[in-house]
């Protein structure tokens, strides 16, 4: 019988749900159980592919074309899987949902009511997301209080009564914060946050306390006594230097063999050597030869808008065995060359709109210039090309007619399936796509492949009108989408390391599985910073 985990969160925003829930389903995994997860956000949007960066970090596509929550980037690099649209739903895709069926006569003669109405949609599509599955982790996004969420928790109350009592269990997670000026941690706020679920009706089963100190055993037993779990329900979740050694936080408390005890599921076998190891290989890292990277991008006041990528970053140096050192470079800030100059490799990062379109193609021009190992990804691929019209091929006007709707040299243009468009949403090039990779160039090295598949995110292409005149040149087009002529891998010749690519190879980068391009990256950076090979380890991320 299916199993659902619910994983909610109080007291405020940003406390690492997505990360307790897929640590929990890690463990759950290594048991031999198939785990499926999905993330609800209580936005009205219906997905995050309007949303700046600056709004909600960036948005993770999968290879089915969803914009999604960051957190499905979590799921995906801690589960080992591939999520779709069907593992994030929002408010407005709910909403929207349930306005059609009205607009149809589905609901004929009857008011349209959140109760039960909304509530039922979303319990329908908790269903479909367990079919399949012997545990699915529902991650509800926001806090217990906020108005925009009630649904979504009305709904996973209601799964409870629906079935039996061994077949649902709630997680809440919440802050235990730690006030210097007393030097003492307090339990309040955890108190009122599991108050305020219970009256939604819900009492949570496990209470997962986020804590920047140790819970002795005196607090454990205040929260314990004041939220009706067993002390051994409350689990801590103090700060940890990686992310990927919470699986090993949360086992060492036994979280996992109470979730199979409230769920009544039995486990002879245990896997997780290979999480462990790369844990191991986590820490070793710290001590492990730095290398100088730069991100510069637009976006670097949040960091969450290059998760992802980060993420990606740091999977390539541990695969080298070397410790990866980011510094964030405002393309828009005045010393911008000075640091860019004194990393050993430069990433030029995707974005939209033309602010500090200027600072990346200069970024792109040092890069080359200086021969310094340079990786462009979607945007930054497309600020390669328009640098090297300009730089080597002696178009100086040239650019991309996003920006320059009137140069004589539209080296990235739009698409004619994309002119008749209107609306914003959902409505790019989205989604995983084929790409014929040349025999002999450095993709090919990276991926060992002729044929991979990688996600897009993109309205704008390299103008294939073009290609000719820039292979002529010395920028090879080693990746191509066949079926359309899209050039999708771009090579400069002479060059170190320097691979300009339209999709997003960050996204399907794993801590167990590097992704080729980012591996092969860190260690041209690696080669550049002390002028030895480092030890690579090889891995088929991305190859189809």
């Amino acid at each position: 019988m299916k199993r659902y985990i619910f994983v909610t969160g109080g007291v405020v925003s940003s406390l690492g749900k997505g990360i307790t829930a897929a640590s929990v389903g890690r463990l759950l995994q290594a048991h031999g159980l198939s785990v499926n997860i999905v993330k609800c956000d209580p936005y009205i949007n219906v997905d995050a592919g309007t949303m700046a960066p600056f709004q909600h970090g960036e948005v993770f596509v999968t290879d089915d074309g969803a914009e999604t929550d960051l957190d499905l980037g979590y799921y995906e690099r801690f589960l080992g899987i591939d999520t779709s649209r069907a593992n994030n739903m929002t408010a407005g895709q709910i909403y929207q949902a349930v306005i059609a069926k009205e607009r149809e006569g589905r609901y004929l003669g009857q008011t349209v009511q959140v109760i039960p109405h909304i509530t039922d949609e979303i319990k329908s599509r908790f269903h479909r997301a367990g079919e399949g599955y012997d545990i699915t982790i529902i991650e509800i996004g926001g806090t217990v209080g906020d108005i925009e969420s009630l649904p979504f928790l009305e709904a996973a109350r209601q799964m409870r009564p629906d079935r039996t009592r061994t077949d649902v269990l709630y997680i809440h997670v919440t802050l235990v914060p730690y006030l210097t000026s007393s030097d003492e941690l307090k339990t309040k706020p955890t108190q009122h946050s599991v108050n305020k679920l219970r009256e939604i009706g819900i009492d949570p089963d496990i209470i997962v306390c986020r804590t920047e100190k140790p819970l002795g055993r005196e607090i454990r037993n205040k929260i314990a006594l004041f939220t009706s779990v067993p002390e051994e329900a409350v689990v801590e979740a103090a700060n940890s230097p990686s992310i990927y050694d919470v699986p090993n936080v949360l086992k060492k408390q036994g979280i996992d063999e109470q979730i199979m005890m409230l769920l009544r599921l039995r486990s002879n076998k245990w896997e997780f050597e290979e999480w462990s190891a790369f844990v191991q290989r986590l820490k070793t890292a710290e001590n492990a030869r730095p290398v100088r990277i730069a991100i510069a991008g637009k976006y670097t006041k949040l960091k969450d808008s290059y998760k992802s990528l980060v993420e990606a970053v740091h999977h390539g140096a541990i695969a080298n065995g070397v410790r990866a050192e980011l510094d964030f470079v405002d393309v828009e800030e005045p010393c911008r060359d000075e640091r860019l100059a004194r990393a050993a490799g430069i990433i030029v990062p995707g974005g939209f709109g033309d602010r500090g379109i200027e600072g990346k193609i200069a970024t792109v021009r040092l890069a080359r210039e200086k021969r310094i190992p340079f990786l462009g990804i979607c945007l930054g691929m497309q600020c390669a090309v328009i640098e090297f019209a300009r730089g080597v091929m002696g178009m100086k006007r040239a650019h991309s007619s996003e920006f320059d709707p009137r140069t004589p040299h539209p080296v990235v243009a739009l698409l004619a399936e994309q002119k008749g468009v209107v609306a914003k949403g959902g409505t790019m090039r989205l989604g995983a796509y084929p790409c014929r990779v040349k025999p002999g160039s450095l993709a090919f090295k990276a991926y060992g492949a002729r044929m991979i598949s990688e996600r897009h995110r993109h309205r704008y292409e390299f103008n294939p009108k073009y290609l000719k005149a820039y292979e002529k040149a010395g920028m090879a087009v080693t990746g191509l989408y066949k079926e359309r002529e899209l050039p999708e891998i771009v090579e400069l010749a002479g060059h170190p390391w320097f691979v300009g690519v339209q999709f997003h190879p960050e996204l399907k980068s794993r801590p167990l599985a590097p992704h080729p391009l980012f591996r092969d990256f860190v260690a041209a950076a690696a080669r550049a910073a002390s002028g030895r090979e480092p030890r690579a380890e090889r891995a088929g991320a991305g190859a189809a």
